[in-house]
């Protein structure tokens, strides 16, 4: 089974999301993940992630803000997402075998509930392309802008 990473700086918003979408596109795929979302440090998981993720259908509200600390074996991922610019910088070393990829998303706290939606349907777009690669056995896309769901949006 393959093991995912995502990380953000608070894991409060987009690494929260991003967890939950990339376990609902693997469990459409039919695809067996071991899915986690860290922050570089914890504080609270936001109510509008919670709020707009319920409108997929899919509930955050068990979910808790955390740090590498607190993932299951943190130096053995198959892939780490980075999805804010703070995070890939602050992005701890992996061993060889850790694939990277850095997917920035703009940071909707404060935003309107629309903006939150608009954020979140683009990474839902982009972690649909990321399970569609991993389904096929292709290279997962290297950047946000690399792939071809989110480029033609």
């Amino acid at each position: 089974m393959k093991r995912v990473l995502i990380l953000c700086t608070h894991n409060s918003a987009r690494s929260q999301m991003a967890e939950a979408l990339t376990r609902d596109a693997a469990r459409r795929a039919g695809l067996e993940l071991d899915v986690h979302s860290a922050g570089t440090e914890a504080t609270l998981v936001k109510e509008d992630a919670k709020t707009v993720m319920a409108e997929l259908g899919l509930d955050l509200s068990g979910h808790t803000s955390k740090t590498l600390h607190d993932v299951p074996d943190p130096q053995n991922f198959d892939y780490v997402v980075t999805v804010c610019d703070s995070a890939a910088e602050a992005c701890p070393l992996y061993p060889g075998k850790t694939e990277r990829r850095h997917y920035p998303f703009t940071d909707p706290s404060g935003g309107s509930l629309e903006r939150w939606r608009e954020v979140r349907d683009q990474m839902k777009r982009q972690f649909d392309a990321f399970l569609d690669a991993l389904a096929k056995g292709e290279e997962v896309p290297a950047t946000y802008a690399d792939s071809p769901a989110v480029q033609h949006a």
